[in-house]
């Protein structure tokens, strides 16, 4: 092998870090093509390629290198990362076990095109979900069903609680990428996980409330507050939770709504029923038997939903809405909006970020687009929508202001840059 391909500044980082791909020792403009693949925990491969052209001294430097092809076209420092895809449809790279690295296989061929047999050099980037020192601590206290991350050291710290969807299952990756960058965090299960229906009759606040007991309780977290963090139906309920339980005190809802959707929400002595919808709306596509459920919704501005509504203008929390304009299977960016102009009436502090070309499944960097899968508790293959270049410089933003936010407004400070 003739060329030397490194990984700056190590071969070893947080999934979330951005990384300087070069290779160097090449030929004067010699054509090459750049390959990664990473095999997930089920087997499954999932691979990118780019063309380049080394510069005038054989050295070649993704963060300034523009790609003349392939899995994605210009200068993109971590295209090779983001343009991942499998061979087999409808895939979603996710990390189930994050006590262990993805392992990301770098490798650069002579040649553009079908003759790029030559391997001229190769390395491996490993890409944690867990920060060195973060405890990961499984939770079944009372009905909890739970996952605790703890950053190193006394603290304080902020503390967050973790939603994902209606696809159930106790997603920790997300969480333990936030405890590695300074959070408490406590990954919560709420469907289809263990002794929790895959789709239950109702959902407690009461549950939800155990949950920010539980992580107050916890002597690293810092006493002004929780934040919650809720993705799709994890988004209406961070906003329930900042709405109805006192400890809240920031909420960030991505891709979520301004009511309550398809489970009934009970608490203390009332109960916010499930905005209509009519599932002979769902669009299904002949072919491939791909579902479009954005059109299934009740009109949200019809006052006959209203009681559905979540009241966020009665919190006093602070909060953050992310949505993508290409979302295909929800209205994000308008239930968003209800909510923004709702709090904005009462005189509220909020933030509001939508991104053109990213579609429903906003996840932490680096993480390539899924614009369909099937969803878990449904068995159907759902339409998420989304454009790779524009979802993946969302998820970079979207990351930034998430962390951002929440130093601001659970420490009174900006985000160390140490975290960043």
């Amino acid at each position: 092998m003739a060329a030397r391909l490194s990984v700056l500044p190590s071969l070893r980082c947080l999934f979330d870090e951005p990384v300087q791909i070069r290779v160097a020792g090449l030929q004067p403009q010699q054509a090459v093509t750049l390959r990664a693949s990473l095999l997930d925990e089920s087997g499954e491969l999932f691979q990118s390629h780019a063309l380049y052209r080394a510069g005038s001294s054989g050295e070649l430097d993704l963060s300034r290198s523009p790609a003349l092809g392939g899995s994605y076209l210009g200068v993109e420092p971590m295209g090779l990362l983001w343009a991942l895809q499998s061979k087999t449809p409808y895939k979603r790279l996710a990390k189930r076990n994050v006590l262990t690295p993805f392992s990301v296989d770098l490798e650069v061929y002579e040649g553009h095109g079908e003759d790029t047999s030559r391997l001229l050099g190769k390395c491996t980037n490993e890409r944690w979900f867990l920060g060195e020192g973060v405890k990961r601590i499984p939770v079944r206290e009372g009905r909890l069903r739970a996952t605790l991350f703890l950053p190193p050291g006394p603290g304080p710290f902020p503390g967050l609680i973790d939603l994902y969807g209606s696809g159930g299952g106790l997603i920790e990756y997300r969480a333990s990428l936030l405890a590695s960058r300074g959070f408490v965090t406590l990954a919560l299960a709420y469907m289809s996980f263990e002794d929790i229906p895959a789709m239950p009759k109702t959902l407690e606040l009461s549950y939800f409330e155990e949950a920010v007991n539980f992580l107050r309780k916890q002597q690293q977290v810092k006493d002004t507050g929780i934040g919650v963090l809720g993705l799709s139906k994890g988004g209406d309920l961070a906003l329930s939770m900042a709405t109805f339980l006192p400890g809240i005190k920031a909420a960030v809802s991505i891709s979520g709504s301004s009511f309550n959707s398809f489970i009934p929400l009970e608490g203390d002595g009332f109960t916010i029923p499930v905005h209509p919808y009519d599932l002979g709306r769902v669009k299904i596509s002949d072919e491939s038997g791909i579902v479009d459920f954005s059109d299934v919704l009740d009109d949200h501005m019809d006052p006959a939903t209203w009681n559905c509504r979540i009241p966020v203008e009665r919190s006093l929390a602070k909060f953050l809405f992310l949505c993508g304009l290409d979302d295909m299977n929800w209205k994000s960016d308008l239930y968003c909006q209800d909510a923004v102009q709702r709090l904005q009436q009462h005189g509220r502090q909020v933030e509001f970020y939508s991104y053109a070309g990213a579609g429903h499944l906003l996840e932490p960097p680096y993480l390539p687009l899924c614009k369909v899968s099937i969803h878990r508790v449904l068995g159907m293959l759902v339409h998420w929508g989304g454009q790779w270049r524009e979802h993946a410089k969302a998820q970079e933003d979207a990351w930034r202001r998430i962390q951002a936010f929440f130093w601001q407004h659970l420490m009174d400070s900006d985000i160390p840059k140490s975290k960043l």
